[in-house]
């Protein structure tokens, strides 16, 4: 048996529990002061006080880590992001600055049709030196599993090469990568005239071949106006759910379109954006077990109001905080500044944020159960501050303050170092 004993943890924090935590219990975090942590073959086996420990182990005789000085968190679990793609697009960027709207720049053809363009253009070999690449930055942050999402081929061949560069990628560095297969992230030029087409194409050919495969667990589609109706969106999700795959939905980002509500209706997994959700959209996701994944970096960028973070967990959502990593409305991967933005402006307090991008975002890719608190069972996946409390990752504001990165109970970033 491998063993390794963490012990003068300055402070350990973290939510507890193996299902998502709705409302005001989002606030009920355990903080252990002078902690320690036992993690044995990549598994945590006793969490209390260094004190404790000793009553169980002979600490002479193990291998001893001395964390004074250092907070522990379970590790961060970022459950949207899009981070294969080819190319990049500053000039979209300054063009949003001067004015011109997202969904403007989207319906002239710039958008996501240009980065489909450009990841069209890349051969696995390169996808995945620039997966690889992403991935390293999200872990310096703390990430230890992300949510990855397909969407920049909007056919069969690349479509299915980012989601095999994805799995691949899961299965040759330390961050968890879970899949979605995101064909409805817009409609292609080749269908521009005919959705109803490209809808018939994904059921019927890309859902069956991706299942076959093994290469996604779950399906998505941005229901928005001018994208997918709320029509399209349900038949689709549909039949992604009689196929075998969980659900998650853009819901609500531009306008709201009730994709909130058919999240609920259908079950899906997470409802992500929210940030035209309707009262009854609310009231729906709060009576269900559908994620509200909210993405501030995606507002503060864009420069829209924010999610109603505050409204949602007082009426009961279970609300989880993801990055959307992506080149286009968001190409940040910032956990600091997601910390800072729920806390300073969505009025969600420090204990809630930290749930909702460790335990919440483990719900929003069904990994609850395995990851997303320290607990005794849980796999040993945790992140060490150069901080000795917990609220310096909101009082030190946008700093990443991630000194050590340990997966399944190995070191894999330390001081800056993979």
């Amino acid at each position: 048996m491998e063993r390794q004993i963490l012990i003068n943890i300055s402070q350990l924090v973290t939510p507890e529990g193996s299902t998502a935590k709705h409302g005001s219990t989002m606030n009920d975090v355990k903080k252990i002061e002078h902690a320690a942590v036992v993690v044995e073959d990549g598994q945590i086996a006793f969490v209390g006080t260094t004190e404790e420990v000793k009553a169980f182990y002979r600490l002479e005789e193990e291998n001893v880590r001395d964390l004074a000085g250092h907070a522990l968190l379970p590790g961060f679990v970022d459950s949207h992001t899009h981070f294969i793609f080819g190319g990049y697009r500053p000039e979209e960027f300054m063009m949003r600055q001067k004015g011109v709207p997202y969904i403007e720049i989207h319906k002239a053809g710039g958008g996501i049709q240009n980065t489909v363009e450009a990841t069209r253009a890349l051969d696995e070999e390169e996808m995945y030196r620039l997966g690889e690449i992403r991935l390293k930055d999200m872990l310096s942050m703390g990430v230890t599993t992300v949510e990855g999402k397909s969407g920049y081929g909007l056919d069969c061949d690349c479509e299915l090469r980012q989601l095999q560069v994805m799995k691949k990628l899961n299965e040759a560095q330390p961050i968890s990568v879970v899949n979605t297969y995101l064909g409805a992230h817009s409609i292609p030029v080749e269908y521009k005239k005919d959705p109803e087409a490209y809808l018939d194409f994904m059921i019927a050919e890309m859902l069956p071949e991706i299942k076959k495969e093994k290469i996604a667990q779950f399906t998505d589609v941005f229901c928005e106006e001018g994208v997918f109706t709320g029509e399209q969106s349900k038949r689709l999700l549909s039949a992604a759910k009689e196929a075998g795959f969980g659900l998650k939905i853009h819901a609500d980002e531009i306008v709201s379109t009730g994709s909130a509500e058919l999240a609920a209706e259908l079950g899906a997994v997470s409802a992500d954006h929210l940030l035209a959700v309707s009262e009854q959209g609310i009231c729906d996701m709060a009576k269900s077990e559908t994620i509200a994944t909210l993405l501030p970096c995606t507002a503060f960028c864009l420069k829209k109001p924010y999610a109603p973070a505050r409204k949602m967990i007082d009426a009961g959502c279970a609300v989880a905080l993801a990055s959307d990593y992506n080149p286009g409305s968001c190409f940040t991967n910032s956990i600091p500044l997601m910390f800072a933005l729920a806390v300073i402006h969505m009025g969600m307090t420090l204990e809630e944020a930290l749930c909702a991008l460790t335990l919440n975002g483990a719900a929003a890719v069904g990994m609850e159960k395995e990851i997303g608190s320290i607990e005794v069972g849980k796999k040993a996946d945790l992140v060490v501050l150069s901080a000795p409390k917990y609220e310096f990752l909101v009082y030190h504001t946008a700093k990443n303050l991630v000194c050590e990165v340990i997966k399944n109970g190995k070191t894999v970033y330390q001081k800056g170092k993979v």
